[in-house]
């Protein structure tokens, strides 16, 4: 039995909602990590996911494949339905990374772990201080590991105007963290490799 495409199973869907089951089952997962690292909030990921998913099943008979994958139209409704809860709600965005920086840390020597935790925090602290555009750039980018072009779909850009902006996001981040390193050195009296 060969597993349905997704342009199969979206035909089906347009006429048996069961059929959008499986679309369901198939994207659940990134489309829920995806709006967990823009809202820091398990139970409101939640939420928003299945929000997400309603309007996809509710407005599948209208989808049209332009070439672009089923995928880049989702995580599209997903920015949308985030970013009206952001307003809607006023909420500062934030992005939750704690948990992938805490997964990262296995090193035994305290002194190592306390030095790679506060990089791993300045960083946070930083891509937390990005405009949420950026923010949603890196997430696609290192989180759910999208190539340019699906980020330029997702994102309704093109694929140069996203190499652009995620130079630009670099940048800053490298400016935002010589500057914090900078403060913290005025602070302590010491320089990092101290």
């Amino acid at each position: 039995m060969h597993e349905e495409s997704d342009a199969e199973l979206i035909a089906r869907a347009k006429e048996d909602p069961e059929a959008f089951g499986l679309l369901y089952e198939r994207y659940v997962g990134s489309i829920y990590n995806y709006i967990y690292y823009r809202t820091g909030n398990h139970h409101d990921a939640e939420d928003l996911t299945a929000r997400t998913f309603y309007r996809a099943l509710k407005h599948i008979s209208r989808y049209v494949d332009r070439g672009a994958p089923f995928s880049a139209w989702l995580y599209r409704i997903a920015h949308n339905v985030v970013a009206n809860w952001h307003r809607d709600t006023k909420r500062r965005q934030i992005i939750s990374l704690d948990e992938l920086v805490m997964g990262a840390l296995k090193r035994e020597d305290p002194a190592t772990l306390t030095e790679e935790y506060e990089e791993q925090d300045m960083l946070l602290q930083a891509v937390r201080r990005l405009p949420p555009e950026r923010q949603q750039l890196l997430i696609l980018k290192f989180v759910e590991q999208m190539s340019n072009a699906e980020i330029a779909q997702v994102m309704g850009r093109t694929e140069g105007a996203i190499k652009s902006l995620y130079h630009r996001t670099l940048v800053a981040l490298r400016e935002d963290l010589i500057s914090q390193e900078n403060r913290r050195e005025e602070i302590t009296g010491r320089t990092k490799d101290e």
